[in-house]
């Protein structure tokens, strides 16, 4: 296939959205088209998903993408599927889902992780380089076998997200290593499944799938998800990985002591290193380069939280938006950016889905605190701004707890197209913050399809020929002493509002 018209396919499940990139060889992104993806709340702190939602996704924005492209299915040279980590899908022999996909973000394991941690919590962390909390499908597993034992007892395969939707397209049913430790029933050390750890979720090993490299060729397109997708039959389908490594590769941190900043649903700080760094308050991670690791500080609620204030504050915002054909989120920066650094002393903890870095705590909940009758819409806009941005400061704190020293960072996620939020996020961190072209996980899925079909060369050749830079963001040095004389105060109040929390969850249940 020549150059010219050879063209990658990466197709990206979030945690709220589905995005399909078509990238040439050259990494031009040639069309790219998302859909909204409905996330269930069937009792407070559940999320799941149904994974026919995936492919429909899939079908969807894969066919607006190739007509905004104008690419046929012969020019397609190969797929490459990610997905959120973490999030397990159960089928039966046949291949039927036996109950909809359980989120990273849900929280309903409070009661399992505790017993894990208190029973096992040592041997779990020696073993997956991870400490339990609600996060892993470890935990969630453990969950569906004590209170849906007959899902549990008709498992044949577990599969993570991106794996099953793969298996639609392929029929081959596989994991990558990365998305294999997401689960916390994997030997990070000795990179295979630990019958251990598969043993406390009371499933079985033969119920997890073989593990092979993310850019190996995983299967071919078959036949009837081709007619239905728009794909040639017989289109190779690159194994893949977590959303996290994708968007981390496809922003160009290939190197160790590169940083990631990233906004979007969740938020989260990650620092790459030449060797695996585990610590309880971190996540710990292979790289898409073999032979790197990354290290990961995470905040549960970050695009998230501003779609939540969207809707349950900005309703004459978003109709006025409607009317006058702007984005409400740009109106929301507007306004936030008309009130001064610290929100006048406004203070938000973004804790809507309890929190994990550097808490690791499923009670907390988001606050604002310190409001007063001078204070109006753009104090309140702001500080939900800044308190995700102090959020990732904890964040930060937590890594660079693992003496990894961060002296710049790529920014990445939706988040980042707003260049109010990018500022703050510099000013609370201190960091320079380079904003790549295109970095999100799709487009590094599409790198990814490249490298596993020979297109590049390695994961690096990929990188270096297709990613580039179209911002950067300096820390203004006065605004950063005063956030971290505000952060202080951040601090203090997480600290005495959290046994609040605590409390209420034995109140309240």
């Amino acid at each position: 296939m020549k150059p010219e018209r050879c063209y990658l396919v990466g197709a990206d499940v979030g945690t709220s959205g589905f995005k399909t990139s078509i990238i040439d060889a050259r990494g031009t992104v040639q069309g790219a088209a998302s859909r909204e993806l409905i996330t269930a709340h069937p009792h407070p702190g559940w999320c799941e998903q149904n994974p026919e939602d995936w492919y429909r996704a899939l079908r969807d924005t894969l066919a607006e993408a190739r007509q905004q492209a104008q690419v046929s299915a012969a020019d397609i040279a190969a797929v490459c599927i990610d997905a959120a980590a973490h999030t397990p899908v159960l089928t039966d022999a046949r291949g039927n889902v036996l109950r909809p996909a359980i989120m990273w973000t849900d929280q309903r394991t409070g009661d399992q992780v505790r017993q894990l941690e208190a029973e096992h919590g040592d041997r779990i962390f020696t073993i997956g380089y991870q400490a339990v909390n609600p996060t892993w499908t470890l935990p969630q597993l453990l969950w569906v076998a004590q209170n849906e034992p007959e899902a549990a007892r008709r498992t044949t395969r577990v599969f993570i997200a991106k794996d099953y939707l793969r298996w639609r397209l392929t029929g081959t049913w596989a994991t990558d290593p990365i998305d294999a430790m997401s689960t916390l029933l994997f030997d990070a050390a000795n990179r295979r499944w630990s019958p251990l750890l598969i043993e406390l979720a009371r499933f079985r090993p033969e119920q997890f799938p073989p593990v092979q490299g993310p850019s190996s060729i995983a299967g071919e397109v078959l036949p009837q998800p081709a007619e239905e997708l728009g794909l040639r039959p017989g289109t190779p389908v690159i194994t893949g990985t977590s959303d996290s490594a994708l968007e981390m590769y496809g922003a160009g941190a290939v190197d160790a002591g590169q940083c990631v900043v990233k906004l979007a649903t969740a938020a989260y700080t990650s620092v790459i290193t030449d060797q695996a760094r585990p610590h309880r308050r971190t996540l710990t991670y292979y790289h898409v380069v073999p032979g790197l690791w990354y290290s990961v500080a995470a905040t549960n609620s970050c695009a998230s939280a501003v779609r939540w204030f969207r809707d349950v504050f900005c309703r004459d915002l978003v109709h006025r938006a409607g009317t006058e054909g702007k984005s409400v989120f740009a109106m929301i920066d507007e306004l936030a950016a008309d009130a001064p650094a610290g929100a006048d002393g406004v203070l938000f903890h973004p804790y809507l889905l309890g929190e994990r870095s550097p808490h690791w705590d499923p009670d907390l909940r988001a606050s604002f605190v310190g409001l007063s009758m001078r204070h109006d819409f753009r104090h309140v806009a702001r500080a939900v701004l800044e308190g995700i941005a102090f959020s990732l400061l904890d964040c930060l704190s937590s890594v660079e707890a693992l003496g990894l020293e961060a002296r710049e960072a790529r920014i990445i996620g939706g988040g980042a197209a707003s260049p109010l939020w990018r500022q703050i996020t510099s000013d609370v961190l201190g960091l320079p913050l380079v904003h790549p072209e295109a970095a999100d996980a799709s487009f590094g899925a599409a790198l990814l399809a490249g490298v596993g079909i020979g297109v590049f060369a390695d994961e690096r050749d990929a990188v270096k020929r297709c990613v580039r830079i179209k911002a950067r963001i300096e820390p203004d040095d006065q605004r950063n002493q005063r956030y971290r004389s505000i952060y202080e105060l951040y601090r203090m109040t997480h600290a005495g509002l959290a046994d609040v929390y605590h409390r209420a969850r034995e109140t309240y249940g």
